[in-house]
């Protein structure tokens, strides 16, 4: 009982610490909110008003009907028409059009009597995935407008025809995607800042040897350092997660106990993280330099933007050093795959394992930077 005593008094003092500064209370609350809103407002897959410019030759009801697609689709905008190859070159080395649609004099001509007709697309690959996204858009509207006129014209359908369906998100909304990721990040973040620089902050301002005169022994101190980062960390996932459902309407499928797990298991690990680089640093300027230094990384190995399947085997095998690597799993699974704990168990204990691994290095650091 005297134990929980001094682990609470070094809590209440790590808050007061952190809290009683109005610019350190707006550090924690503030900027983890605004940049949910920045990268889940401008980080994203989806294109849409993407500049289409548009060489009609043929000037035939079919070629209308097959632009009027494009303009209706909602991904696209039309600009002034080209009425030469010189200006749909221009066009396209000005950056003024993203694609060109190129219909030949002959379309329509070529549609009734053979039921079908070449069309060009001229795309600008300068940045790949975006010539890539706006390809697969205009794929879309051209195979749905084969179908269409082949059953108007009662023509035979092709041998086969491929229907997709995108399973946990139908719309392939790449919001959905981001937004869970986003919450691992900014958890990470706040809880890395927060621990990280308790203990640098303590030998800064030298009350650290205070600490050490003190009845509380090494693993109280690290629980007492412990403490403000979970809780700090619960609360910021909470209010994340809210404003990630009501706020941009991502679906969350699972249960709130399985969310609650893995951001308990995930907190204990960046909590261990943060604790060993507090540990290891002498000044406040030497521990947010390794914050920085793990951060990067982490995001980068986590699959938070590219899929870990793509990456060498031997940064494969580094990942799973990376507990954001299986927080990611997890908040994916259980927004949009409604996953519970069988499914992520496998999520689950890697967590589990290197939070207690962090925290056993931290303690056997601070007895170390004690003695």
């Amino acid at each position: 009982m005297n134990s929980l005593r001094r682990i609470w008094a070094l809590a209440i003092k790590e808050f007061q610490a952190l809290l009683r500064d109005k610019k350190s209370r707006f550090v924690i609350v503030v900027p983890p909110v605004i940049q949910l809103l920045v990268f889940s407002f401008a980080a994203s897959f989806d294109l849409n008003h993407i500049p289409l410019a548009v060489y009609d030759e043929d000037r035939g009801s079919a070629a209308s009907s097959l632009i009027a697609r494009f303009s209706g689709s909602g991904h696209f905008t039309l600009s002034a028409p080209v009425h030469n190859e010189r200006a749909l070159q221009h066009r396209i080395d000005e950056a003024q059009a993203l694609m060109v649609l190129h219909l030949p004099a002959d379309f329509s001509r070529q549609l009734h009597q053979n039921g079908s007709a070449p069309v060009q697309l001229i795309i600008d690959g300068r940045n790949s995935n975006t010539a890539a996204i706006a390809l697969s858009y205009a794929n879309r509207i051209v195979d749905q407008f084969n179908t269409d006129w082949a059953q108007s014209h009662h023509l035979p359908n092709p041998p086969s025809v491929l229907i997709s369906r995108a399973w946990f998100n139908p719309n392939l909304e790449s919001r959905w995607f981001i937004v869970p990721g986003v919450v691992g990040l900014l958890m990470l973040v706040v809880v890395m800042v927060v621990t990280a620089l308790s203990v640098a902050r303590e030998r800064e301002q030298g009350t650290f040897d205070q600490l050490l005169v003190t009845p509380l022994h090494p693993a109280e101190i690290l629980l007492g350092k412990a403490l403000p980062g979970l809780l700090i960390g619960l609360f910021e996932a909470s209010l994340i997660v809210l404003i990630a459902v009501y706020g941009f309407q991502v679906p969350l499928l699972g249960s709130l106990t399985t969310l609650y797990a893995g951001i308990a298991l995930f907190l204990l690990s960046a909590t261990g993280v943060g604790l060993m680089i507090s540990a290891l640093s002498a000044t406040l300027q030497q521990a947010v330099l390794g914050v920085f230094l793990f951060l990067v990384p982490a995001i980068i190995l986590s699959g938070f933007a590219t899929p870990i399947a793509n990456m060498p085997p031997l940064v494969q095998e580094l990942t799973l050093l990376n507990p954001l690597r299986y927080f990611m799993v997890i908040l994916r699974g259980v927004f949009l795959e409604g996953a519970g704990f069988n499914e992520l168990r496998n999520q689950f204990w890697p967590l589990a394992v290197i939070g207690v691994i962090t925290l056993l290095i931290a303690g056997w650091l601070f007895r170390h930077r004690m003695n």
